[in-house]
């Protein structure tokens, strides 16, 4: 190490039950590098097939190595119990990433108690979570609505994939494995989307100090990753970075926000002024935004957009599954389809607590199968501002609409 240099950020990506453990694994054979992967489970078995480099087993009191059952108070209880093996895990560290799969039993139920240990330990503490697919069932959903209710409280930023958006980019005849396979690959995005900004030592450099100024204690962030190639790549990457149909927030209105801009050797710097303006002029004004650069020669004629935003101003929306266009060539572009769901057809949502007894937990689980949750509610907001529009040309479909928030201008 060079005098006066500092060492690393420590970095730990923890997964958590059966999906982060998948995720993590996904995340080791993609190359991820400059982090420390833990796969935390109560399952002793499942844990015999991770590939991180550090695995530990919690609550064997508590489950006897079985499993938490898809019971959240038993991978809760099986977390407290683990205290002291749990602290080794996040010794250290500068910035934390907890993952998992919410729904479940572990995941769900000890996540909230790692996030608690690490945020409280010093550690910039990072959740990036999925929601089941609506085919698992209310009381799953039910769950996983609780877990990330308890994990928002006790996390600087929270990231969550909807499952379920994943049917708007995937093929109909995708088969159920490989669309487990495209939830750990979102996941794995949402990692290394913010790892590698820390970690690749970029033009105009972005390091720890910048991502800490903007998640920490944020609340609910989201991440969009945006590429292109051919003459409007910059453009074309960056309206794909804020109109992925997998996000559950939008841009508009977030007040802080990590940009960073990759590319090969050509990346211009009228290219990283293109890619600027457009998410500039989709969030608030006012906005903190930290700008980063990377030239990677491995990407060729690509550029590669990556927006964090945080700071989101509560707005009651419809919600809306955007498409998005990322364009591969001049002529060949991947579309994704826009989907709305039908406000009368979806029951309110709703988000409880996690009940402090088995017993009022069963009661919990038992009630009637018809109950739905949509996304989290959000309060009013002033849908009386002036708002000039543009018109915006799609060259593929006349039919697809562009999201609202790249068609409006700030004043």
């Amino acid at each position: 190490m060079k005098t006066g240099i500092s060492q690393y950020t420590n970095i730990k990506v923890i997964g958590v039950g059966g999906g982060g453990n998948n995720a993590v694994n996904r995340m080791v054979k993609n190359g991820l590098e400059g982090v420390e992967f833990w796969a935390i489970n109560t399952d002793n078995q499942a844990l015999h097939s991770s590939l991180a480099e550090n695995i530990l087993q919690i609550g064997v009191e508590t489950t006897k190595g079985l499993g938490a059952g898809s019971n959240p108070l038993m991978g809760e209880k099986s977390a407290e119990e683990s205290m002291s093996e749990l602290t080794k895990s996040i010794e250290g560290a500068d910035m934390v990433f907890i993952t998992a799969g919410m729904g479940g039993g572990t995941g769900t139920g000890a996540s909230p108690v790692i996030a608690k240990m690490a945020k409280q330990g010093g550690a910039l503490t990072i959740g990036v979570v999925t929601k089941p697919f609506r085919f698992e069932g209310p009381i799953r959903m039910r769950q996983a609505e609780q877990g990330i209710s308890a994990l928002r409280d006790e996390v600087d930023a929270l990231i969550i994939i909807p499952n379920d958006k994943l049917l708007q980019v995937i093929e109909q005849t995708t088969t159920l494995k490989d669309a487990f396979m495209v939830a750990d690959d979102v996941l794995l995005q949402g990692v290394m989307g913010i790892s590698k900004m820390i970690t690749d030592v970029g033009l105009i450099n972005l390091d720890f100090a910048d991502v800490k100024a903007i998640m920490s204690d944020a609340g609910s962030a989201m991440m969009g990753i945006g590429k292109s190639s051919g003459s409007q790549r910059a453009i074309e990457a960056a309206e794909a970075a804020i109109s992925s149909p997998l996000l559950e927030e939008s841009i508009t209105g977030a007040k802080g926000i990590i940009l960073n801009i990759a590319g090969g050797e050509s990346l211009s710097m009228y290219e990283v002024n293109e890619a600027a303006q457009v998410i500039y002029d989709a969030v608030d004004p006012n906005a903190h935004i930290i700008l980063g650069t990377v030239i990677d020669e491995s990407l060729n004629d690509e550029i590669v957009v990556t927006v964090i935003a945080t700071g989101f101003k509560p707005v009651a929306k419809k919600e809306v599954y955007a498409a998005t266009i990322i364009k591969k060539t001049d002529t060949e572009d991947t579309l994704s389809h826009k989907k709305e769901f039908d406000e009368e057809s979806e029951p309110e949502s709703f988000i409880r607590p996690f009940s402090s007894s088995k017993e009022s937990y069963k009661d919990d689980v038992e009630e009637e199968d018809g109950v739905s949750i949509s996304n989290s509610s959000h309060s009013d907001y002033d849908d009386e501002e002036d708002e000039e529009e543009i018109e915006v040309v799609s060259a593929m479909d006349d039919d697809i609409s562009i999201p609202s928030f790249l068609r409006r201008r700030k004043r």
